[in-house]
Protein backbone atom coordinates (compact mmCIF):
# COMPACT_ATOMS: atom_id res chain seq x y z
CA UNK A 1 0.00 0.00 0.00
CA UNK A 2 1.56 3.39 -0.79
CA UNK A 3 2.14 5.92 1.83
CA UNK A 4 -1.13 8.44 2.02
CA UNK A 5 -0.65 11.83 -0.05
CA UNK A 6 0.42 15.32 2.30
CA UNK A 7 -1.70 16.93 -0.37
CA UNK A 8 -0.23 20.58 0.12
CA UNK A 9 3.13 18.90 -0.22
CA UNK A 10 2.04 17.06 -2.97
CA UNK A 11 0.74 20.25 -4.71
CA UNK A 12 3.94 22.30 -3.35
CA UNK A 13 5.39 19.40 -5.56
CA UNK A 14 3.41 19.79 -8.44
CA UNK A 15 3.91 23.57 -8.72
CA UNK A 16 7.65 22.61 -9.03
CA UNK A 17 7.48 20.64 -11.46
CA UNK A 18 6.12 17.47 -10.55
CA UNK A 19 3.41 15.75 -12.74
CA UNK A 20 0.97 12.91 -11.91
CA UNK A 21 1.03 10.07 -14.13
CA UNK A 22 -1.05 6.64 -13.88
CA UNK A 23 1.88 4.68 -12.04
CA UNK A 24 0.73 7.43 -9.34
CA UNK A 25 -1.85 6.21 -6.70
CA UNK A 26 -4.69 7.81 -7.48
CA UNK A 27 -7.03 6.21 -5.96
CA UNK A 28 -6.01 8.45 -3.57
CA UNK A 29 -8.33 11.43 -5.10
CA UNK A 30 -11.26 9.20 -3.76
CA UNK A 31 -11.06 8.91 -0.54
CA UNK A 32 -9.00 12.03 0.72
CA UNK A 33 -10.10 14.88 2.80
CA UNK A 34 -12.00 17.04 0.20
CA UNK A 35 -11.51 20.43 2.37
CA UNK A 36 -7.57 19.93 2.37
CA UNK A 37 -8.14 18.46 -1.43
CA UNK A 38 -9.73 21.84 -2.49
CA UNK A 39 -7.31 23.94 -0.34
CA UNK A 40 -4.09 22.09 -2.28
CA UNK A 41 -5.85 22.92 -5.85
CA UNK A 42 -6.40 26.57 -5.47
CA UNK A 43 -2.91 26.65 -4.40
CA UNK A 44 -1.71 25.39 -7.84
CA UNK A 45 -4.03 27.20 -9.62
CA UNK A 46 -2.77 30.19 -8.15
CA UNK A 47 0.84 29.49 -8.40
CA UNK A 48 0.34 27.73 -12.17
CA UNK A 49 -2.81 29.75 -14.03
CA UNK A 50 -2.64 32.89 -11.74
CA UNK A 51 -6.10 35.29 -10.91
CA UNK A 52 -7.30 35.85 -14.67
CA UNK A 53 -10.73 33.79 -15.08
CA UNK A 54 -11.21 32.52 -18.81
CA UNK A 55 -15.20 33.53 -19.88
CA UNK A 56 -16.40 31.77 -22.94
CA UNK A 57 -19.39 31.77 -24.67
CA UNK A 58 -21.67 29.89 -27.22
CA UNK A 59 -23.45 29.68 -29.91
CA UNK A 60 -26.01 26.78 -30.40
CA UNK A 61 -25.39 27.30 -34.87
CA UNK A 62 -27.31 24.09 -35.80
CA UNK A 63 -29.94 22.50 -33.86
CA UNK A 64 -31.55 19.37 -33.31
CA UNK A 65 -32.10 15.94 -35.35
CA UNK A 66 -28.44 14.80 -34.87
CA UNK A 67 -27.38 11.20 -35.86
CA UNK A 68 -25.70 9.84 -32.95
CA UNK A 69 -27.07 8.42 -29.60
CA UNK A 70 -25.53 10.37 -27.16
CA UNK A 71 -27.69 9.15 -24.06
CA UNK A 72 -26.99 12.66 -22.18
CA UNK A 73 -28.53 14.76 -25.11
CA UNK A 74 -31.39 16.25 -25.80
CA UNK A 75 -30.65 17.08 -29.51
CA UNK A 76 -30.12 13.77 -30.69
CA UNK A 77 -32.51 11.91 -33.19
CA UNK A 78 -32.85 9.17 -30.86
CA UNK A 79 -33.82 10.28 -27.90
CA UNK A 80 -37.44 11.61 -27.32
CA UNK A 81 -36.56 15.25 -25.67
CA UNK A 82 -38.21 18.55 -26.53
CA UNK A 83 -35.35 20.57 -28.13
CA UNK A 84 -35.21 23.51 -30.72
CA UNK A 85 -34.60 22.39 -34.00
CA UNK A 86 -33.00 24.78 -36.91
CA UNK A 87 -30.64 24.51 -39.67
CA UNK A 88 -27.53 26.94 -39.77
CA UNK A 89 -27.64 30.23 -38.39
CA UNK A 90 -27.59 33.44 -40.73
CA UNK A 91 -23.90 34.90 -40.29
CA UNK A 92 -25.37 38.13 -39.53
CA UNK A 93 -27.25 36.21 -36.62
CA UNK A 94 -23.93 34.86 -34.79
CA UNK A 95 -22.33 38.38 -35.68
CA UNK A 96 -24.75 40.24 -33.30
CA UNK A 97 -24.15 37.46 -30.47
CA UNK A 98 -20.80 37.76 -30.54
CA UNK A 99 -20.65 41.51 -30.58
CA UNK A 100 -23.13 41.05 -27.50
CA UNK A 101 -20.78 39.17 -25.90
CA UNK A 102 -17.78 40.83 -26.46
CA UNK A 103 -19.26 44.33 -25.36
CA UNK A 104 -20.10 41.93 -22.03
CA UNK A 105 -15.63 41.18 -21.64
CA UNK A 106 -16.03 37.46 -22.71
CA UNK A 107 -12.43 36.11 -23.52
CA UNK A 108 -13.89 33.44 -26.45
CA UNK A 109 -16.93 32.71 -28.08
CA UNK A 110 -17.43 29.43 -29.82
CA UNK A 111 -19.82 28.32 -32.58
CA UNK A 112 -20.99 24.78 -31.80
CA UNK A 113 -23.37 22.39 -33.82
CA UNK A 114 -25.58 18.97 -33.24
CA UNK A 115 -23.82 16.66 -35.82
CA UNK A 116 -21.86 13.74 -36.11
CA UNK A 117 -19.89 16.10 -38.30
CA UNK A 118 -20.56 19.26 -40.01
CA UNK A 119 -20.30 19.23 -44.37
CA UNK A 120 -21.49 20.65 -47.14
CA UNK A 121 -23.41 23.68 -47.49
CA UNK A 122 -23.19 23.89 -43.74
CA UNK A 123 -19.91 23.80 -43.11
CA UNK A 124 -19.00 26.70 -46.05
CA UNK A 125 -21.44 28.54 -43.97
CA UNK A 126 -19.80 27.99 -40.92
CA UNK A 127 -16.20 29.18 -42.64
CA UNK A 128 -17.95 32.42 -44.19
CA UNK A 129 -19.29 33.02 -40.38
CA UNK A 130 -16.05 32.67 -38.16
CA UNK A 131 -14.35 34.42 -41.45
CA UNK A 132 -16.83 37.29 -40.24
CA UNK A 133 -16.29 37.11 -36.55
CA UNK A 134 -12.05 37.49 -37.12
CA UNK A 135 -12.81 40.54 -38.71
CA UNK A 136 -15.11 41.97 -36.75
CA UNK A 137 -14.65 40.73 -33.39
CA UNK A 138 -11.63 40.70 -30.96
CA UNK A 139 -12.34 37.62 -29.27
CA UNK A 140 -10.67 34.06 -29.60
CA UNK A 141 -12.62 32.05 -31.98
CA UNK A 142 -13.78 28.63 -30.83
CA UNK A 143 -15.80 25.66 -33.06
CA UNK A 144 -17.32 22.82 -32.19
CA UNK A 145 -18.67 20.94 -35.24
CA UNK A 146 -17.99 17.32 -34.91
CA UNK A 147 -15.51 14.70 -36.22
CA UNK A 148 -13.83 16.95 -38.97
CA UNK A 149 -11.25 15.85 -40.96
CA UNK A 150 -7.57 17.24 -41.57
CA UNK A 151 -8.84 19.80 -44.46
CA UNK A 152 -11.47 21.17 -42.35
CA UNK A 153 -9.65 21.17 -39.22
CA UNK A 154 -7.12 23.56 -41.35
CA UNK A 155 -9.60 25.74 -43.53
CA UNK A 156 -11.07 26.66 -39.58
CA UNK A 157 -7.82 27.37 -38.53
CA UNK A 158 -6.83 29.26 -41.47
CA UNK A 159 -9.71 31.66 -41.17
CA UNK A 160 -9.10 32.59 -37.36
CA UNK A 161 -10.23 29.85 -35.33
CA UNK A 162 -7.75 29.03 -32.85
CA UNK A 163 -9.18 26.59 -30.63
CA UNK A 164 -11.39 23.20 -31.48
CA UNK A 165 -13.62 21.55 -28.96
CA UNK A 166 -14.16 17.71 -28.96
CA UNK A 167 -15.22 15.90 -25.75
CA UNK A 168 -13.92 12.35 -24.80
CA UNK A 169 -17.13 12.62 -22.67
CA UNK A 170 -15.41 9.70 -20.38
CA UNK A 171 -13.09 7.17 -19.75
CA UNK A 172 -12.28 5.10 -22.85
CA UNK A 173 -13.65 1.92 -20.27
CA UNK A 174 -17.47 4.12 -20.33
CA UNK A 175 -18.10 5.40 -23.28
CA UNK A 176 -19.59 2.88 -25.04
CA UNK A 177 -22.03 2.76 -22.20
CA UNK A 178 -22.79 6.65 -23.60
CA UNK A 179 -22.67 6.50 -27.08
CA UNK A 180 -22.88 3.43 -29.75
CA UNK A 181 -22.82 5.48 -32.94
CA UNK A 182 -18.79 6.79 -33.38
CA UNK A 183 -16.25 5.60 -31.00
CA UNK A 184 -13.60 6.84 -28.64
CA UNK A 185 -10.71 6.59 -30.24
CA UNK A 186 -12.65 8.46 -33.54
CA UNK A 187 -12.61 11.65 -30.65
CA UNK A 188 -9.06 10.97 -29.94
CA UNK A 189 -8.07 10.85 -33.77
CA UNK A 190 -10.30 14.70 -34.32
CA UNK A 191 -8.31 15.83 -31.03
CA UNK A 192 -4.50 14.96 -32.30
CA UNK A 193 -5.87 15.92 -35.86
CA UNK A 194 -6.75 19.53 -34.95
CA UNK A 195 -3.23 19.67 -32.54
CA UNK A 196 -1.42 18.79 -35.17
CA UNK A 197 -2.88 21.58 -37.58
CA UNK A 198 -2.13 24.05 -35.13
CA UNK A 199 -5.79 24.39 -32.98
CA UNK A 200 -5.53 24.63 -29.02
CA UNK A 201 -8.00 21.87 -27.90
CA UNK A 202 -10.69 22.23 -25.65
CA UNK A 203 -11.51 18.47 -24.64
CA UNK A 204 -13.51 17.65 -21.14
CA UNK A 205 -16.58 15.61 -20.24
CA UNK A 206 -19.68 14.85 -18.20
CA UNK A 207 -19.73 13.66 -14.83
CA UNK A 208 -22.80 11.60 -13.13
CA UNK A 209 -23.52 9.45 -16.21
CA UNK A 210 -23.02 6.57 -13.97
CA UNK A 211 -19.49 6.41 -14.18
CA UNK A 212 -17.11 4.99 -11.47
CA UNK A 213 -14.74 7.40 -9.78
CA UNK A 214 -12.04 5.38 -11.22
CA UNK A 215 -13.71 6.53 -14.63
CA UNK A 216 -13.42 10.10 -13.83
CA UNK A 217 -9.83 9.55 -12.89
CA UNK A 218 -9.16 7.86 -16.02
CA UNK A 219 -10.66 11.34 -17.81
CA UNK A 220 -8.20 13.53 -16.39
CA UNK A 221 -5.37 11.26 -16.46
CA UNK A 222 -6.45 10.64 -20.51
CA UNK A 223 -7.15 14.28 -20.94
CA UNK A 224 -3.46 14.95 -19.53
CA UNK A 225 -1.45 12.54 -21.88
CA UNK A 226 -2.93 14.14 -24.69
CA UNK A 227 -2.18 17.11 -23.19
CA UNK A 228 -5.29 19.35 -23.22
CA UNK A 229 -5.11 22.45 -22.06
CA UNK A 230 -8.61 23.94 -21.84
CA UNK A 231 -11.20 21.09 -19.70
CA UNK A 232 -14.90 21.69 -19.22
CA UNK A 233 -16.10 20.45 -16.27
CA UNK A 234 -20.05 19.14 -16.98
CA UNK A 235 -22.09 17.93 -14.25
CA UNK A 236 -24.84 16.13 -15.83
CA UNK A 237 -28.44 18.26 -15.83
CA UNK A 238 -30.60 14.60 -16.27
CA UNK A 239 -33.12 15.97 -18.98
CA UNK A 240 -36.75 14.19 -19.93
CA UNK A 241 -36.86 12.06 -22.50
CA UNK A 242 -33.37 10.98 -23.00
CA UNK A 243 -32.09 7.72 -21.40
CA UNK A 244 -30.23 9.19 -18.45
CA UNK A 245 -33.03 11.11 -17.26
CA UNK A 246 -33.90 9.04 -14.35
CA UNK A 247 -30.37 9.32 -12.56
CA UNK A 248 -29.71 11.18 -9.30
CA UNK A 249 -28.09 15.06 -9.40
CA UNK A 250 -24.89 15.27 -8.35
CA UNK A 251 -23.85 16.79 -4.96
CA UNK A 252 -21.88 19.47 -4.89
CA UNK A 253 -19.45 17.96 -3.08
CA UNK A 254 -18.72 15.07 -5.92
CA UNK A 255 -18.47 18.47 -8.30
CA UNK A 256 -15.77 19.95 -6.39
CA UNK A 257 -13.84 16.57 -5.62
CA UNK A 258 -14.15 16.18 -9.34
CA UNK A 259 -12.68 19.78 -9.97
CA UNK A 260 -9.98 19.74 -7.65
CA UNK A 261 -8.02 16.31 -8.93
CA UNK A 262 -8.63 17.67 -12.25
CA UNK A 263 -6.13 20.72 -11.21
CA UNK A 264 -3.96 18.01 -9.55
CA UNK A 265 -3.75 16.06 -12.71
CA UNK A 266 -3.89 19.02 -15.28
CA UNK A 267 -2.35 21.49 -13.05
CA UNK A 268 -1.80 24.18 -16.26
CA UNK A 269 -5.00 23.56 -17.77
CA UNK A 270 -7.81 25.86 -17.83
CA UNK A 271 -9.92 23.62 -15.91
CA UNK A 272 -13.59 25.14 -16.98
CA UNK A 273 -16.89 24.82 -15.17
CA UNK A 274 -19.82 24.01 -18.01
CA UNK A 275 -23.36 22.44 -17.32
CA UNK A 276 -24.17 22.19 -14.12
CA UNK A 277 -22.72 24.71 -12.13
CA UNK A 278 -26.66 25.31 -10.84
CA UNK A 279 -25.71 22.46 -8.47
CA UNK A 280 -23.51 23.86 -6.44
CA UNK A 281 -24.34 27.05 -4.39
CA UNK A 282 -23.38 30.46 -5.50
CA UNK A 283 -23.30 29.46 -9.15
CA UNK A 284 -20.17 27.26 -8.39
CA UNK A 285 -18.33 30.13 -6.65
CA UNK A 286 -16.96 27.68 -4.34
CA UNK A 287 -15.53 25.57 -7.26
CA UNK A 288 -13.18 28.95 -7.93
CA UNK A 289 -11.96 27.76 -5.13
CA UNK A 290 -11.11 24.51 -5.46
CA UNK A 291 -9.27 24.41 -9.04
CA UNK A 292 -11.64 25.98 -11.72
CA UNK A 293 -9.77 28.83 -13.87
CA UNK A 294 -12.31 29.16 -16.28
CA UNK A 295 -15.91 29.09 -17.08
CA UNK A 296 -18.54 28.51 -19.81
CA UNK A 297 -21.04 31.57 -18.87
CA UNK A 298 -24.05 33.19 -20.86
CA UNK A 299 -27.87 32.14 -20.77
CA UNK A 300 -27.50 29.57 -22.24
CA UNK A 301 -27.88 25.59 -22.58
CA UNK A 302 -27.49 23.66 -19.24
CA UNK A 303 -25.69 25.82 -17.58
CA UNK A 304 -27.14 27.63 -13.91
CA UNK A 305 -29.08 30.80 -16.12
CA UNK A 306 -26.09 33.07 -14.76
CA UNK A 307 -25.37 35.86 -16.97
CA UNK A 308 -22.04 37.01 -18.08
CA UNK A 309 -22.48 40.08 -15.92
CA UNK A 310 -23.29 38.26 -12.46
CA UNK A 311 -20.47 35.80 -13.33
CA UNK A 312 -17.93 38.69 -13.70
CA UNK A 313 -19.44 40.25 -10.55
CA UNK A 314 -19.22 36.83 -8.57
CA UNK A 315 -15.73 36.20 -9.74
CA UNK A 316 -14.80 39.89 -8.72
CA UNK A 317 -16.04 39.54 -5.30
CA UNK A 318 -13.56 36.79 -4.76
CA UNK A 319 -10.62 38.70 -5.91
CA UNK A 320 -10.24 37.01 -9.64
CA UNK A 321 -9.28 38.93 -12.55
CA UNK A 322 -11.95 39.21 -15.51
CA UNK A 323 -10.66 41.86 -17.60
CA UNK A 324 -10.11 40.78 -21.54
CA UNK A 325 -6.31 41.07 -22.90
CA UNK A 326 -8.00 43.13 -25.74
CA UNK A 327 -9.44 45.08 -23.24
CA UNK A 328 -6.11 45.67 -21.49
CA UNK A 329 -4.32 46.28 -25.02
CA UNK A 330 -6.66 49.36 -25.02
CA UNK A 331 -6.26 50.76 -22.39
CA UNK A 332 -2.33 50.09 -22.30
CA UNK A 333 -2.71 52.34 -25.67
CA UNK A 334 -4.86 54.79 -24.01
CA UNK A 335 -8.43 53.75 -25.03
CA UNK A 336 -11.58 53.12 -23.46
Amino acid sequence: MCKPWNLQQLADEIINGRRLTREDDLQQFITCDLDDLCKGADKIRQALCGEKVDLCTIINGKAGRCSEDCKFCAQSAHNHSECDVYSFLDKEVILAEAKANQAEGVDRFSIVTAAKTLKGEDFEKAVEAFRLLHEECELDLCASMGLLDREQLQRLFDCGVTSYHENIETSKRNFPNICTTHTYEDKIQTIRTAQEVGLCVCSGGIIGMGETWEDRIDMAISLAELGIQSIPINALMPLKGTPLENLPQLTEDDILRTVAFFRYINPTANVRLAAGRGLCKGDGRQAFCSGASATITGNMLTTSGSTIASDRLMLKSLGREVVTEYSEAKTNCGGH
